[in-house]
């Protein structure tokens, strides 16, 4: 019934996209976190409606880590349009995808197929994680972040009990990831940091997270177009 209440007013969706992984000593549910977290700090102020994180994505290169569930990458466009299809259904026209796994991107492909089959809708696709200005802070900071470094380090990814490494692990050959079985790839990157170091000072952190959420409610305000 609040949802109800809701369209009356309003069509705009958040849609946040995540993935369960490994991510090292941090969380498995990093990038489910992140990405649920950062469209409700977002859309909270606009009064925005925002989804549960969709917690499974595509990730078949960690399948020898265990807790790392991966669908098949037709099964992942599959079920983004039929979420875009059932929404739309019941009266949302303004959908922001906002993805929290670099693996989730094919999905990019069957949301704009979509949008460009449903003219009176909008559906927008953003990698909160690698925004211009999320990139512009962590470069000013510390450009060797990558998966399970300091980049995904925050207070609520973090494990009880659990500390971090305080070296900084040399970078890994990512451009080999994809090319290799999930056996190598785990030999290759052992604890499953990308490399960089493990974590930085919250303040740190914390700047890179407050401009990840102010590019979402850029987006979520302005990002529409013409509809």
């Amino acid at each position: 019934m609040q949802v109800e209440r809701y369209l009356e007013r309003d069509n705009r969706l958040v849609i946040p996209l995540g993935s369960i992984e490994q991510h090292a000593y941090l969380s498995i549910g990093v990038d489910r976190i992140l990405s649920e977290r950062v469209s409700i700090e977002a859309a909270e102020p606009l009064g925005v409606l925002v989804l549960p994180s969709l917690p499974y994505g595509l990730t078949p290169y960690f399948a020898a880590y265990p807790g790392s569930p991966t669908l098949r990458p037709e099964t992942y466009r599959a079920l983004l349009r039929d979420l875009l299809d059932s929404l739309a259904d019941q009266g949302f026209g303004r959908f922001l995808f906002v993805n929290g796994h670099g693996g989730n991107d094919e999905g990019r492909t069957a949301v704009e197929a979509w949008q460009a089959e449903h003219e009176a809708c909008r559906a927008l696709w953003h990698n909160w994680w690698a925004g211009p200005d999320v990139r512009a802070v962590v470069d000013a900071i510390d450009p060797d972040a990558a998966h399970a470094s300091w980049f995904e380090n925050f207070p609520w990814t973090r494990l009880d009990g659990v500390e971090q490494p305080q070296e900084k692990k040399p970078t890994a050959d990512v451009t080999r990831l994809r090319e290799l079985d999930p056996r190598a790839v785990r030999t290759l990157l052992g604890d499953g940091s990308l490399g960089g170091l493990y974590e930085r000072p919250d303040e740190d952190v914390l700047r890179v997270w407050d401009a990840g959420v102010a590019e979402v409610r850029e987006l979520i305000e302005r990002g529409w177009g013409e509809t």
